[in-house]
């Protein structure tokens, strides 16, 4: 069994409520410019994890908006800076963050965010995201392709000190992140919205080693990392599905 040394994290819909915010954000553009148009999770569940120039030209093609992929990034982009400030950690993150983070577990924030929106999200909780040892951006210099294409996590392996790739343990929420993950040769836990569950399929784990409802499921012994102070590892956590990790 691999030794796990080094944990990337996905952020949006992972470690903050952000993927509700660019739900709202998108509804809000069809309400005005596509009337009856409804922002669903199968079309949504397709653009998780992408880059968002990628994103915004899916929705303008799929919508048939009457407009280009800047001109909605520019439209979206007001309405977010008014949402994005209210961002929240979910369940069960700011405990695992701060556990690795004192028992010297190199981690790393590899999201497809610019840089500008991931300050922008992460402005109300600026003492946590300090804890992490790099943060990598979508727009970061030394990344071509988004999500699925697995640059993203080879960017954050290399800023962490290129440790073996199965030493790494990624952290998503977005099945565009499992894909990319895996890519990488790296081990992934999927920790799905509900609603992304519900039409996935509690079955189907894309290749993931486990699947959670929640951060707050998280068992670090599973994976051999160093155990929750007061653990019992007799007490069951709540996993949807796992394999073995080997």
């Amino acid at each position: 069994m691999p030794r796990i040394t080094h944990c990337i994290f996905d952020m949006d819909g992972l470690l903050l409520n952000t993927e509700q915010v660019y739900s709202e954000v998108t509804q809000e553009v069809l309400d005005k410019y596509a009337p009856g148009q409804q922002f669903t999770w199968d079309f949504k569940s397709k653009l998780m994890g992408r880059i968002g120039h990628e994103s915004a030209a899916m929705i303008v093609e799929h919508f048939k908006l009457p407009m280009t992929p800047d001109e909605y990034l520019e439209i979206s982009s007001v309405i977010q800076e008014r949402k994005f400030p209210y961002c929240k950690p979910l369940p069960g993150v700011e405990k695992l963050i701060q556990h690795l983070h004192g028992h010297k577990i190199p981690i790393a924030v590899a999201t497809s965010s610019t840089r500008s929106k991931f300050e922008a999200k992460t402005s109300s909780c600026r003492d946590m995201f300090k804890l992490f040892d790099y943060i990598i951006c979508g727009d970061d210099a030394d990344i071509k392709r988004g999500k699925p294409a697995p640059d993203i996590f080879l960017a954050a392996q290399r800023h962490l000190g290129n440790p073996p790739a199965e030493n790494c343990l990624v952290f998503e929420d977005a099945i565009n992140g499992i894909e990319a993950g895996l890519a990488a040769n790296m081990h992934v836990v999927w920790i799905p919205d509900v609603n992304l569950l519900e039409l996935n399929g509690k079955d189907n784990t894309h290749g993931a080693s486990q699947v959670l409802e929640s951060m707050a499921h998280f068992d670090p012994e599973h994976f051999a990392l160093p155990a929750y102070k007061g653990s019992d590892s007799s007490k069951p956590t709540e996993v949807i599905t796992e394999k073995d990790f080997q």
